[in-house]
């Protein structure tokens, strides 16, 4: 089991650095608890985004609450959030006030347009890892070895939601139901 104070580290690191939102932070998280201290694999990080994405609250805090829980139990849970939050709280309260002060300033406003171009490229970069992950589950070392069941999946899903306009979590469902489906059917699960 890994230390509580190791846990709220980690995530006090993850929290002050957690720039543009949810999306923008999983490469973060995945930074520190996949190739930083090797606490978790990339199987169990893209799981526990698929997670998170099914349950209610803010993405960030239920992924420190689950890292935490897995790695400390409850102890670690706690740490883990108390961890997360604790820097955007006491920043936020002092953007907030820098901001209605200085908001009119052209370099704030150049830098709140730059900080949300930077959010993007963190989101994209971890859409197209765990698309490549899912896509090529060996690796793209062995791009013959193709999930043609995850590929077909992702473009069906992405056709409902934007022709159609569903709400993502019932294609999240539909897709965790045809997989399901798919592997008991063929005795893989």
């Amino acid at each position: 089991m890994i230390s509580v104070i190791a846990i709220f580290l980690s995530f006090l690191k993850i929290g002050l650095f957690a720039f543009g939102g949810a999306y923008a932070v999983l490469p973060l998280i995945e930074e520190e608890m996949v190739i930083n201290t090797g606490w978790m694999t990339f199987a169990e990080f893209s799981d526990l985004v698929a997670i998170d994405e099914l349950t209610p609250g803010p993405i960030i805090i239920n992924s420190a609450t689950f890292i935490g829980m897995k790695l400390g139990g409850l102890p670690g849970a706690l740490a883990a959030t108390l961890g997360c939050i604790l820097p955007g709280c006491v920043i936020s309260l002092l953007l907030v006030v820098l901001y209605r002060k200085y908001r009119e300033i052209p370099v704030i406003a150049e830098a709140m347009r730059t900080l949300r171009c930077m959010a993007v490229a963190l989101i994209f970069s971890v859409l197209l890892k765990m698309l490549v992950s899912a896509i090529f589950p060996s690796g793209l070392n062995n791009v013959s070895d193709i999930s043609l069941l995850t590929l077909a999946l992702v473009v069906a899903s992405f056709y409902v939601m934007r022709k159609y306009k569903t709400n993502p979590l019932y294609v999240m469902l539909a897709c965790g139901g045809i997989t399901l489906m798919l592997s008991l059917i063929s005795g893989t699960a």
